[in-house]
């Protein structure tokens, strides 16, 4: 099963592949906690909530500099890259490869400044959806709810060369040494999502792998943006289209006071949880 994921993500050997539990939400302090020691800069490029929340936990453990954040537009966009002024120190470099509430998704990916410096990038969304190129990345870590299986299981997919270091403070169970040293089998695992997991793996080689399923993404994701282009405006996406996400396609109405009625209406035809987030409204397809 681990095999299975490594083959399709073309994950080298110096990687560490750990299935773990607690959400992608339990990595927003693990991360920081195995990089870096307590008070170590770091950057964050915010683009949408998750970001914005993975930043905020950091902050109880080391200098957060926040080099972007696209909250004063509503997260519709993504920063060009040049332009960013990180921090020459930063330990790593933070993204949300793609944003499920405001449906923005990276199609590439910036460059540490620092030498030393790493990637981080939290890929619940869209993991295992395109192929990613692993070594770009010192940290990835995914929820495998959207794409990959039951919620509850964490995929990490880190460089070995960075276990090992956690501070002292570090709990036992969010320590990546435990885990790599144990085959995340420490404590007893989530065994039935792991299980699920495999079978996704398995599934999505059956297809022809990562770049089959990548083109049925985009697909399935032009269906619904090119329904919104040619509704004349009456249906319309909030984010740039540079940044359109293959996951998670959010959409406004015309007319606000329509947006319940429609609702009601596409249910009676049964396509249901097209209710967009309180903080955003509207509507969305995943």
């Amino acid at each position: 099963m681990k095999a299975d994921l490594r083959t399709l993500l073309a994950i080298p050997e110096e990687y560490a592949v750990l299935f773990l539990q607690g959400g992608a939400t339990t990595q927003f302090a693990t991360e920081p906690l195995n990089l870096c020691k307590l008070g170590d800069p770091v950057d964050y490029l915010v683009t949408g909530s998750w970001g914005d929340k993975a930043g905020k936990e950091a902050k109880k453990y080391e200098k957060v500099n926040v080099i972007w954040s696209g909250k004063s537009d509503n997260y519709i966009k993504i920063p060009n890259f040049d332009k960013l002024e990180q921090n020459l120190d930063a330990k790593y470099l933070h993204i949300c490869a793609n944003e499920t509430i405001s449906g923005v998704e990276f199609n590439n990916y910036p460059t540490p400044k620092n030498k030393d410096g790493i990637l981080v990038a939290d890929m619940s969304s869209n993991l295992c959806s395109k192929p990613v190129d692993v070594t770009k990345f010192g940290l990835i870590y995914a929820g495998a709810q959207k794409n990959v299986g039951p919620s509850g299981v964490t995929i990490v997919i880190v460089r070995k060369d960075l276990i090992g270091s956690a501070q002292e403070i570090t709990p036992i169970m969010l320590d990546y040494k435990t885990h790599a040293e144990n085959k995340s089998l420490y404590n007893t695992p989530l065994c039935f999502g792991i299980y699920m997991c495999g079978l996704l793996f398995e599934d999505l080689l059956e297809k022809g792998g990562l770049v089959e399923v990548e083109k049925r993404n985009k697909k399935k994701a032009e269906l619904l943006y090119d329904s919104i282009d040619m509704s004349n405006g009456f249906f319309k996406c909030p984010v740039e289209k540079s940044v359109w996400s293959l996951m998670n396609v959010p959409f406004t109405l015309e007319k606000s006071e329509l947006e319940v009625e429609f609702i009601k209406e596409a249910t009676k035809e049964k396509m249901v949880a097209l209710l967009g987030w309180e903080t955003n409204g509207g509507g969305r397809r995943e």
